[in-house]
């Protein structure tokens, strides 16, 4: 089996807009997950707390992510780091948001 090395997360992008979901995971491997989540603007984050530690990269847009009850601001080229069961969700968001997140880990 081919390992896949190139992903266009663009195109990942556009699809989620066309889907009934708003993240998709392209990389899910025993030690490292990636993927990129969409929400439109004021669009509803879901999520519930992973198993594994997670960092977020944000591609565009704007908001905020709450992390464990604290809200911090969302903008293009931010990251931030989110423990391993800690809840957090997106929100606020004015405009299209766009980040792709790692896992230290599997997607679970």
């Amino acid at each position: 089996m081919i390992l896949k090395i190139v992903f266009d997360t663009n195109e990942y992008a556009k699809k989620i807009i066309k889907s009934d979901t708003y993240f998709h995971t392209f990389l899910n491997k025993e030690n490292l997950a990636a993927g990129i989540l969409r929400l439109g603007p004021g669009g509803n984050d879901t999520q519930e707390p992973h198993e594994n530690d997670e960092v977020y990269y944000v591609v565009k847009g704007d908001g905020f992510l709450e992390i464990n009850g604290k809200d911090y601001a969302v903008s293009e080229g931010m990251s931030y780091y989110v423990a391993k069961k800690i809840p957090h969700k997106f929100h606020g968001n004015k405009k299209e948001l766009v980040v792709m997140y790692f896992f230290g880990g599997p997607d679970t």
